[in-house]
């Protein structure tokens, strides 16, 4: 069994003129990737089309890889790995296979030119994302243009964690308006993992920013001269608006998380915020161990605690508050998430005990609670 004469010459003139290959099995089609236009071919099986397709694939892989069987023994290892530092990426857009070109998408050595190749030869939202984490497709035209297809395809994406991811990669400077960004934003109303990409991104930046704490001018003007000390910093930084306005979107998604990856990354959050303040290395299992950590450092007068603790002693609740929120993450709940996969209300009932320390934590910055 072989592919017909005519397409045999058809793929071959088709091969030796393009950079990236698609088959459409419906139509039964080979569309080629030419630098003038798309070209295709009209196949004309002489046997089932599942055989006749294989055929094609076959000579496809002879083409790119010297081996009718490359495909299957030659690249699955290094599918969706990232790690093909040491392979020809262009040949494996010839396979016209989609694992072929995810591996490509993933891989390290990736180029601008390489990626409308990849775009034009699989266009889906798996795709898209691999391509956004690359800065060289961030900062070309397929950026944007790669940004918008994600967009538009939000309002259908069912994971809350690959939603999160989404937001953050098309958030990135120059890939969406700020008209965009404004309904991406809106969107947070109704489902607030919205929220969490937009806090990965740009947490000094949010939309509706909030005003600072009351005291916020009264603490910045005594806490001056300590404009190097690391916690003078951060309690500043955490009373202005934008910081107000970071801890109340953060708390309006601690307050009902959907699911299990959006509750750690919203731990996960609260520790990058305020990770420079961090006192020790350890990992927390267990929020009464943590409180105990935090009251033990603040009753040593620590000394990343003492110059403001000397200036401002009324700031103590604050201070500890934050050393709180830097020590916390996804190893608080780990033990919890260890034991069920529950999501929804009955998740928020296994990690109350932690989500509540975490918001009475916040409530203290933002001048809820005395």
């Amino acid at each position: 069994m072989e592919l017909c004469a005519e397409d045999t010459l058809k793929l071959n003139v088709l091969l030796a003129n393009s950079h990236a290959i698609r088959i459409n099995e419906q139509t039964m089609c080979v569309h080629g990737m030419t630098d003038s236009e798309d070209a295709k071919v009209e196949l004309n099986p002489n046997c089932p089309p599942e055989k006749y397709l294989r055929l094609v694939r076959e000579m496809l892989s002879t083409n790119a890889l010297g081996s009718p069987g490359g495909y299957p023994v030659y690249l699955r290892r290094w599918t969706r790995m990232g790690d093909m530092r040491n392979t020809r990426l262009e040949p494996l857009l010839m396979l016209a296979e989609d694992e072929a070109v995810i591996a490509v998408a993933r891989a390290a050595g990736l180029t601008d030119k390489l990626a409308a190749r990849i775009w034009w030869a699989l266009p889906t939202a798996e795709v898209a994302r691999y391509l956004l984490e690359h800065p060289c497709v961030v900062t070309d035209a397929m950026g944007p243009i790669v940004a918008d297809y994600l967009t538009e395809y939000l309002p259908f994406e069912e994971v809350p964690g690959t939603l999160i991811e989404t937001v953050r990669l098309i958030l990135q400077p120059g890939l969406i308006s700020d008209a965009k960004r404004r309904e991406i934003w809106r969107r947070g109303a109704r489902k607030n993992h919205y929220y969490v990409g937009f806090l990965q991104t740009m947490p000094d930046a949010l939309p509706d920013p909030q005003p600072a704490r009351e005291d916020y001018h009264s603490i910045k003007n005594a806490l001056r001269m300590l404009a190097n000390d690391p916690m003078a910093a951060q309690l500043t930084r955490v009373l202005s608006a934008s910081g107000q306005t970071f801890l109340s979107t953060c708390e309006l998604v601690l307050r009902k998380p959907i699911d299990q990856d959006v509750a750690v990354e919203s731990l996960d959050l609260m520790h990058h915020y305020f990770r420079q303040l961090r006192t020790s290395d350890r990992e927390f299992n267990n929020v009464d161990e943590l409180e105990q950590y935090i009251d033990s450092v603040i009753r040593a007068h620590d000394r990343r605690c003492a110059p403001v603790r000397q200036r401002l002693p009324e700031t103590e609740a604050d201070l500890r508050a934050m050393l709180l929120l830097a020590h916390t993450g996804e190893p608080l709940v780990r033990p919890i998430f260890a034991r069920t996969d529950a999501i929804g209300s009955l998740m928020r009932r296994k990690i109350a005990p932690v989500t509540n320390a975490v918001l009475a934590a916040t409530a203290r910055l933002l001048g809820k609670s005395p």
